[in-house]
């Protein structure tokens, strides 16, 4: 009977395709780590692993037995979970995914709150992009994700926490900037610069120029919602910055201002995901509700969802 700890091996090497790396991501030595596969082979009698100078190639029932190793491992995984929920409610170490361009400018404003009525709660963050975040739920090395809403997934469960206004970002010497809101026709024909594709901002903003009449500019994409502001303040283009970012870099920024959209704001649905069938669910359901209240004593630049 393969061990937890052969499984473990197996899933690092299908994910590293390399023996010291793998060795390096379990904390073994690569013989051990070598060695154990070795031995996981002669339990199942099957060849798992193509070993040669050049590379490492799984076989392919070594990749489809290292993917349902994988969710062997996440299910375990969840059994501990299970009783540690038993044992205390918001306790331990939840792993969060957050996008780049959302936890630097959200998690400051609720962290501290929460350690302070729950210190033996652990949060462990990780900035990602999109694809990769979804992946880590999936997979089981992240939790739960602080995420744009909604995502598609017959195995993901989520809850809406806040609606965050997207405001149009423009230079200091630009006709927006005498202006107290943006209407649709300031937009009309202007340049307007986003994320690089990848993120889900780049494609809600390619939606709003469409309907606005603007022009994305797709040679000048930027890496991260500081690039775009400050190719913003050089006069390169207008963008869409969501209200949190604006609160906390835009505000002081002397290069740019940010007005809100009227009559109606675009903004983007943030909400919270994690795997239908974990078994922290409940801790989640109770993790929203505890955000949707300190958010709405504290940070008037979102609408909270009851």
């Amino acid at each position: 009977m393969p061990t937890l700890q052969q499984l473990r091996y197996l899933v690092a090497v299908a994910e590293t395709l390399h023996f010291r790396r793998a060795a390096e991501k379990t904390h073994v030595t690569q013989p051990t780590l070598s060695g154990q596969l070795r031995e996981l082979e002669e339990k199942l009698g099957v060849q798992l692993v193509e070993r040669s100078r050049a590379r490492v190639v799984l076989t392919p029932l070594g990749k489809e037995i290292a993917a349902r190793g994988k969710t062997v491992l996440r299910d375990v995984q969840d059994i501990i979970e299970l009783a540690k929920r038993g044992q205390s409610l918001l306790g331990g170490t939840i792993r969060v995914g957050v996008l780049q361009s959302l936890g630097p400018y959200l998690l400051p404003h609720i962290l501290p709150e929460l350690h302070q009525g729950y210190p033996d709660l652990k949060l462990y963050v990780r900035e990602g992009l999109p694809r990769e975040l979804l992946d880590g739920v999936d997979d089981g090395s992240l939790d739960l994700l602080f995420f744009p809403l909604p995502v598609k997934g017959a195995d993901l469960q989520s809850a809406r926490l806040f609606r965050e206004p997207l405001l149009v970002a423009a230079p200091r010497d630009h006709h927006l900037a005498g202006k107290e809101s943006a209407e649709r026709a300031d937009l009309k024909g202007e340049t307007v610069l986003t994320l690089e594709r990848g993120h889900r901002l780049h494609d809600q903003v390619r939606d709003l120029c469409d309907q606005y009449g603007a022009h994305l500019d797709f040679d000048y994409e930027g890496t991260s919602l500081d690039t775009l502001r400050q190719m913003v303040g050089m006069g390169m283009g207008l963008s869409f910055l969501p209200a949190l970012y604006v609160r906390s870099e835009v505000s002081n920024d002397k290069q740019v201002v940010a007005r809100h959209m009227r009559p109606r704001a675009p903004f983007r649905m943030i909400g919270m995901v994690w795997r239908k069938h974990s078994a922290r669910q409940d801790e989640f359901f109770a993790l929203a509700g505890l955000v949707r209240g300190i958010l709405k004593s504290r940070v008037p630049d979102v609408t909270v969802m009851e």
